[in-house]
């Protein structure tokens, strides 16, 4: 099943899967035995499992509701799972792997909701719960590391044409060998060439300016999140934090100055004289003992206009990167 097979015209009524046919597209969740709740958050709930057909490997099963019509499943939910399964295909080694996905048929009539599991690989800590346990700073290698880690898992999914929408530490995965693993795709999405603001992309902290400002965006989005965690990594704190949209925006534009009237987009609410006109900070005092040329890249992708922003390739190609080999 390929990501986009299965579409219908304009003109055509919504394709739809029957209740009937869940059994023939997914096996049963009975394989697995859940053994404790790892987190909840707006997508679904993410339980430690056992899998009990496979010599007891440790996974982790996310469990997410699909709303049913009477007629079925939505095309873009099946759409949704064809994408995870060909991701899966690559075998990437920084993207989670997709194991299995199956449902929980029993109670798909009384509540007119289908109850998916999609089933990884169990990474036994998040890069929030790392930052939070390392003894002291991180040492310059490990940061690398991590930071390629990072944007080659999200140069995987935009050359796939997928923005993931929501990277932030708790959505990424630390092996037990240090690597860094790319997770929970409950926002991600393919995209043609722009999209339009939904009301929960990415979380606060780790949300551009085009998101904030409610315009459409790019793959771009993914870049600034990464940025945010990048100097989290130097610093183990993270870099803009606010409580509110407005408050984000004068936050972001402390940092990295506001932007001049002729950058500032058309037909959005939010006028540029709503701040005041702040200077850009050296970015050099926030994050002392930086790498120099870490410096330069974090630069690069904290820039107001996403046009202007580095892609994920970009920061690859970065002597950051490519002037010493990673360690």
């Amino acid at each position: 099943m390929s990501a986009t097979s299965g579409s219908s015209s304009s003109q055509s009524p919504p394709v739809m899967a029957s209740i009937g046919d869940v059994g023939a597209l997914f096996q049963t969740a009975k394989k697995y035995e859940e053994l404790n709740v790892i987190g909840t958050g707006a997508y679904g709930t993410v339980y430690k499992a056992r899998d009990l057909h496979n010599g007891g490997q440790i996974v982790a099963m996310k469990k997410v509701k699909v709303a049913l019509t009477e007629d079925g499943i939505p095309l873009s939910t099946l759409r949704e799972i064809a994408l995870l399964r060909q991701l899966e295909a690559y075998r990437h080694p920084n993207i989670v792997r997709l194991l299995d996905v199956c449902h929980g048929g029993q109670s798909l009539e009384r509540d007119h909701q289908l109850i998916l599991f999609l089933v990884f690989e169990h990474v036994e800590q998040d890069l929030d719960s790392y930052l939070k346990r390392a003894p002291g700073p991180l040492s310059e290698n490990r940061i690398r590391s991590m930071s390629y880690d990072i944007l080659s898992g999200v140069d995987f999914l935009h050359s796939h044409r997928i923005v993931h929408r929501d990277l932030k530490p708790h959505n990424l995965l630390v092996t037990s060998t240090g690597r860094v693993k790319l997770a929970d795709f409950g926002l991600a999405k393919t995209y043609d060439t722009e999209m339009k603001l939904t009301s929960v992309v990415v979380t606060l902290w780790y949300r551009p300016p085009e998101v904030l400002l409610g315009i459409s965006y790019n793959t771009a989005v993914d870049v600034w999140s990464c940025a945010c965690v990048l100097a989290q990594l130097h610093t183990r704190a993270p870099l803009l934090q606010a409580d509110c949209d407005s408050q984000q925006l004068h936050c972001i534009f402390r940092l990295i100055g506001r932007p001049p009237r002729h950058e500032w987009p058309e037909n959005v609410a939010i006028v540029a004289d709503s701040f005041p006109d702040y200077p850009p900070q050296d970015l050099a005092d926030v994050l002392p003992r930086i790498h120099p040329h870490a410096l330069d890249m974090i630069k690069g992708m904290l820039v107001f206009d996403p046009a202007k922003r580095l892609t994920a390739l970009d920061c690859l190609e970065h002597p950051y990167f490519t002037e010493e080999p990673l360690k």
